[in-house]
This record gives C-alpha cells, structure tokens and sequence, in this order.
C-alpha cells in the first residue's frame, strides 16, 4: 500500500475519531478506538493465517451468509480443533475464538446485537488471558466497556458501541490487509491525539522526526558511522519508551537495510502506554517472543530483568534510545547513592532526573553500542551535582556528539531540546557539536523538521566533519575543559551571522569627497540666488 493510502487510512480513522467522541476526552476515546484497531488487526492476521493452514477445507460462504468462516469450521471438525489451534500457536503465535473475531464483532454491532458489550468483555479478557502463550494481562485495563462516557444503562452502552464499532468497519474496509498498513494508522492516531491533548500527550508521544534522528544515529556502526547501518543488533532498549514508537523506528531502520535484531526491550512507568506499547508492537507484526516490554519505574529500577547482581549476567543492549520526561521532580535516597548505575557519578539532583534517567541507560550500554537521548539543554550546563556526572562522563571521554535542536518540537513543551549521544568506547577525543537550532519549518502550533533537516543532522554525526560554518565543529576536550566542561551549545557553535568589516579610511574618504561636492552645488545655487537679488543660504 502506497505512501498517501495509508496515510489516507490514519485521517479516516480519525474523522471517524473526530465525529464520533462527542463529549468525551480524547484520552478516553483514544483507548477505545486504538483497541478495536488492534481487535481488527490481530483478528484479520489470524484469518489469513487459518485460511492457509486449512487450505480447501477452509469454507466457502455465499454473500449473504454472514457467519465467520471459522466459526463454520469449528462446527463441523469439533475433534481437530485442539490439533488446529495448535498448529496456529506455533504459526502466528496466538489464537481467537471465532466468537471474538473482529468480522464477528462488526456483525454484531451492525445488527445492533444485545450481545456486543457482553461478546466485546469477553472477547477482551480471552484476549489477555488466552490468546498468547504469554499472557498480556491487562492489556485492556483501561477499556471501561460499563463506563457512563458510552451512556446510562447498558443498552444505551451497548448502542453506542455498536455506532462506533460499525462506523470504524465501514471507514477501514476498502483499505487494505497488508501487515503493517494498521500498524502505521496507530501510530497516526496516537500522533493525532496526542497532538489533541496537549502537555499530558507529551509523555507517551516522540514526534516522528525526532524518533527518526534517533534511530538513523542508533543504527550507524558505534566505531566507524561513515560506514553505514550495522547489520546485527542482538537488543535494543528504549528505558523510558512510551507506545513504543522509537523501538519500532529503530527495528525497522536496522531491518530496511538488511539487517537483523534479536529482541526489542522497553519499559514504561504509564499502565495506559504501557498497555499502548505493547499494542503497538504486536500491529507491527512482531511475535510476542520477538519484543519485551515491562510496566515499572525506571528510576526505581523496577525490572528484575535489569536488576541482575551478578556482573556476568548484566544486561547489555547494542542501541539505547529513549525521551524521557523532562526535567522531572524525584525523590534520590541514600539507597540509591550505592546503586550500581549511580555510585560512580553521583545523584542527580532532586529538582530533575535527567541525569539519572541517562545514567540509568548508560549503565547497560554494550562496549561497542550506541545511546541516543532526548533531553532538556539544562544538562548541558547547569552546575552542582549535574556539572560533577558531567564532567565524569566527558573525562572518561564518554560523550560523543551534542546536536542542539529547534524549541516548540513537541506537543507537550515550547523549550529547545538537544540529542546526546554517548558511548563506552570512543574513537575520537574530541565533542562534535552540531547546532541544528535555526533549521526547521516554522508552525503555528508546532515547529517541524523537514527531510533535509534530518539528514543534514545525521550525516553531520555519520561523518563527522571539522567544522561546518554556523552548524557544527569538533571541539578538543582542552577547549571544553578551558570552558569549565559547559557543554552550552552557542559557546562552540554560534549561529550569529558575523558584521561586515568598516574600512573607516575608505568611509573618511567618501565623506569628505560628499562634503567636497555640497560645498560646489551650494556656491552655485547661491550664485543664482544673486542674481535673483535673493540671500544666499
């Protein structure tokens, strides 16, 4: 499916969105419309996939039959179903009860059936509890199908969704089935919401171009950029990763080029996203085996799996992004002073974690991995306990590039925000700073970054020139020592455009030649003021 198609899919669904959420938030109504999507996604995938498994035996139903095939199917061979649905757990992964089929659901809801909210409850549960080899449990905790938002009684509920539900079979059905094509209708939806709910959307929302800098930077060789996107990651980890979008940029960069990754890992504090997250993953055709993604505190180091005491069984990930909240308020105890990821550098202090969220992520990056993070320029200069792990890190010749880039990105804040990039073993002893501040398409609401600002930006950090006037240069570790280790972009690279040089002798010159030529025409127009019997002037 082209380009524009499925762009084409995500503003119908968001009409739909849009016409349909009448008085309810569009945090509400976003997790209804994104569940159904994956409803709809997870239940197309597996009918395909039982329509090859069963072959010719898969039936054949007139126009007006408005059964599910499967459902058929079950009634005739109830002795090879269990062999059936094994077959399908190691071929998709998952299985649905036809009953729970998104075609059964829109049939129900276009009937206006009794039983929609019932079958829908269930279907969901079946869902979580059943349908994977491994549960994701909860991942519609927060679709409150008895909520007073779809109405008063159940009837009136059941009405509404039944409206909703057939709204969005009737928007989709003319598009196409191909895997990934609702993937990137979800991520327009949640763009677009986001973009509806201000300041609250910006925790679980990175703008696509930024989520595209990060991942093109990740997926360069750590060593040698110049020589392009590196054909093996065995993890990627995003720590702070939201509905997951940057994981899945990363994945499919690294993929698009030929390459191959082991697993995909995040974490995310948000049950919502959370629950959107892994969502996500699973519209994009990943098996579960195939991504992790846990709900815990990442500052807390909820993750058993990070947790790991004994160093030959640490966790280390090839590529790291993350953006996580800014400058964000926490609580550092004398228990995490002695923790592992903080006790070299010291706690960020109470007033912002970022410090503590990239030191988190450093602590597993892989020797020769790459760690892209999204962060306030606060850190690039502020003193106290921020200035120490920032001196820490540039002594040990941990941070690779500093691209400072244009405010008013995000939904969520106006500030300017910058990328750093750090590494465990760096070739070069220098910083590269690249100043993209200036090189954006100017919004009403939001500022963008075009193609050519991408990639301008990246292949700056790919071949990491000297210096490019007023955008980038390489700056010795002595100079920034000489600055105090403030890493403040415009003390490297400033954008000011420089004053032309006066030559004050040459401006003399013409003065006195301009003066010269007055004091003439003045002689001659008073000549004729005589004549005229008038006074000279």
């Amino acid at each position: 499916m082209a380009q524009k198609d499925q762009q084409q899919l995500g503003k119908t669904l968001w009409d739909i969105a849009d016409q349909l959420r009448g008085a309810m938030n569009a945090d509400s109504f976003r997790d209804y419309m994104l569940s159904f999507i994956f409803l709809r996604y997870l239940s197309d995938n597996y009918e395909a996939a039982a329509q090859k498994e069963l072959g010719s035996d898969y039936p054949k139903l007139n126009n007006d039959d408005k059964r599910t095939p499967l459902s058929v199917w079950y009634e005739a061979n109830e002795g090879d179903i269990e062999e059936f649905e094994k077959q399908m757990r190691r071929k998709v992964h998952y299985i649905i009860q036809p009953a729970y089929l998104w075609s059964n659901i829109a049939e129900l809801a276009r009937i206006q059936s009794e039983d929609l909210l019932v079958t829908l409850e269930n279907g969901f549960r079946y869902i979580e509890n059943e349908s994977f080899e491994s549960t994701f449990q909860g991942l519609f905790s927060e679709i409150n199908l008895n909520s007073d938002k779809l109405g008063k009684t159940s009837k009136d509920r059941n009405k509404q969704l039944c409206n909703i539900i057939t709204k969005i079979a009737e928007g989709i059905a003319k598009f196409s089935k191909e895997t990934d094509v609702l993937g990137d209708a979800y991520e327009y939806l949640i763009g677009q919401f986001a973009a509806g709910s201000g300041q609250k959307a910006g925790e679980f929302y990175t703008p696509q171009q930024l989520s595209t800098i990060l991942s093109r930077i990740v997926s360069l060789d750590s060593q040698e950029p110049k020589t392009g996107v590196k054909g093996k990651f065995d993890k990627i980890l995003d720590f702070a990763c939201g509905s997951g979008s940057l994981l899945l940029n990363v994945r499919k960069r690294i993929k698009d080029n030929g390459g191959s990754v082991g697993k995909i890992y995040g974490q995310e504090k948000n049950i919502t996203t959370y629950n959107l997250a892994r969502m996500n993953m699973l519209l994009h055709g990943m098996k579960d085996a195939e991504f992790d993604i846990f709900h815990g505190d990442t500052l807390e180091n909820h993750w058993p799996l990070l947790n790991e005491m004994n160093p030959s069984k640490k966790m280390e990930f090839d590529a790291i992004v993350a953006n996580p909240p800014f400058s964000l308020r926490w609580e550092p105890n004398d228990v995490l002073a002695e923790d592992f990821r903080f006790n070299s550098y010291g706690l960020a202090p109470k007033s912002a974690a970022d410090f503590a969220f990239l030191l988190h992520g450093f602590h597993y990056l892989a020797k020769e991995g790459t760690m892209a993070i999204i962060l306030p320029h606060g850190v690039l200069f502020r003193g106290g306990a921020e200035e120490k792990i920032r001196t820490k890190l540039l002594k040990d010749n941990n941070i690779d590039t500093v691209i400072g880039l244009p405010s008013n990105l995000f939904y969520s804040t106006g500030i300017p925000v910058c990328i750093l990039v750090l590494k465990k073993c760096k070739k070069q002893d220098d910083v590269l700073f690249i100043n993209a501040s200036e090189h954006y398409k100017p919004g009403k609401r939001q500022n963008t970054l075009e193609e050519d600002h991408i990639k301008q930006i990246v292949e700056t950090y790919q071949f990491r020139p000297e210096q490019v006037d007023r955008y980038a240069r390489r700056v010795s570790m002595s100079e920034i020592e000489q600055n105090g280790y403030n890493l403040n972009i415009s003390r490297y690279v400033s954008t000011a455009v420089s004053e032309e040089k006066i030559d004050i002798k040459a401006v003399n010159e013409k003065i006195i030649e301009i003066e010269k030529k007055a004091a003439e025409a003045t002689a001659i127009h008073n000549q004729f003021l005589k004549e005229l019997g008038l006074p000279p002037i």
